[in-house]
């Protein structure tokens, strides 16, 4: 058998350490190494037996100064080799446990899923339920998350059985208290110092059982169905989106209602558009000479349409041109954003001849200096 270690080290805390430092230092190794936290590590279930035994010495108003003048030896009597130091009162462990946003029931319900034995946990669950909301991702063009559009989902859920209306019994069955947790919903399990309850493994919490369990859906009541249908997706959806469908989810169980499926929308870039809340962006190209004298374009529109764009004569690389009522519409509105075109001045990398010429002609007209002047940042179109 290994040597052991003093009680103070087990715990960490100095041998002038307060009542309340020790119980903060016990605390904190026990929710670590708790048995349920680590089934089956038998290195922490020993730190646990551990640091159990130390702060039930070290807690002790007598048991403590006899370790402190005797060491083990002085405490030898009132321990219990085999772990049976552990099985303490309840109020001992609230005590241990109190001040800590409800006490150790709600620690060790968010560590374990169970509840401490003796607190109000142990109820059973035979009132109706809803059923779980499922989700659904659905893909959609850029373009038909601006305009609107059609989709047809199939998915799968739980439904009410058809043979026994979900009750989960056969013709003439009947239901009966269950024999695992006496009716109660819960099942109590003990790890020396801690007692914890969970939800029994054989009604599931409902605290009943069926003798004849229907034969198609072996008793819970619910069938696995497929389903289709049409949904729409209204003009101006976004990515991300979350469009709940009422009572489409899982059944509910004993005549509660239905969950909710929930569609999750996913825009696919488009290649050509941009969007930012109802406005749209794309780009044009222009040249040199239609940048600097003006011109009359068309631009292609999200919806396939040619729309007009007058561009103003000296219009720079990156300028945004708006036009009005050509973005994304407003849910529930006739109205639309605005659509914003980004000029890209296009240099040519190849000249003609005859290009080549012109353009230094016209460099010559420029009277260009070859030590251009700084320019403010201010006034760049950034």
């Amino acid at each position: 058998m290994a040597e052991k270690r003093d009680y103070y080290e087990v715990l960490g805390v100095e041998k002038s350490a307060s009542i309340d430092e020790i119980k903060k230092a016990y605390r904190k190794l026990a929710v670590k190494y708790h048995p349920d936290r680590n089934p089956g590590d038998k290195v922490a279930e020993e730190k646990f037996r551990e640091a159990t035994e130390a702060y039930e010495v070290l807690s002790d108003e007598k048991k403590r100064p006899l370790y402190d003048q005797y060491g083990f030896a002085g405490v030898e009597g009132a321990d219990q080799a085999g772990g049976a130091q552990y099985s303490h009162a309840f109020h001992d462990f609230s005590d241990l446990f109190g001040g800590m946003g409800g006490g150790f029931g709600d620690i060790f319900d968010n560590l374990f899923g169970g509840g401490f034995s003796g607190s109000s946990s142990s109820r059973s669950q035979n009132g109706p339920a809803e059923g779980s909301s499922l989700r659904y991702d659905l893909d959609i063009s850029f373009r038909d998350a601006v305009f609107g559009t059609k989709a047809e989902i199939r998915f799968k859920h739980n439904e009410v059985c058809d043979s026994c209306h979900g009750t989960g019994g056969a013709a003439g069955s009947s239901r009966k208290t269950c024999p695992t947790c006496q009716g109660t919903g819960q099942v109590r399990r003990s790890a020396g110092f801690f007692a914890v309850q969970q939800t029994c493994p054989t009604c599931h919490g409902t605290g009943t059982v069926i003798d004849r369990p229907c034969s198609s859906c072996h008793g819970t009541g619910v069938q696995e169905k497929s389903k289709m249908m049409m949904l729409s997706i209204p003009a101006g959806v976004d990515n991300g989106k979350r469009i709940a469908i009422p009572h489409q989810g899982d059944a509910g169980t004993n005549g509660g209602p239905a969950g909710d499926l929930i569609v999750v929308i996913h825009v696919e870039e488009d290649r050509f558009f941009e969007r930012d809340n109802q406005d749209l962006y794309c780009a044009v190209p222009l040249t040199m000479a239609q940048a600097a004298l003006g011109a009359d374009i068309s631009v292609p529109s999200l919806d396939g349409k040619q729309i007009s764009l007058k561009i103003p004569a000296g219009t720079p690389n990156g300028k945004l041109l708006r036009i009005k009522g050509e973005g994304v519409p407003f849910t529930g509105s006739t109205h639309r954003g605005d659509l914003y075109v980004k000029i890209v001045v296009q240099i040519p990398s190849k000249l003609s001849v005859q290009e080549k010429a012109l353009l230094e002609q016209y460099l010559k007209l420029e009277n260009a200096t070859t030590s251009p002047q700084l320019i403010p940042l201010s006034s760049l179109n950034r």
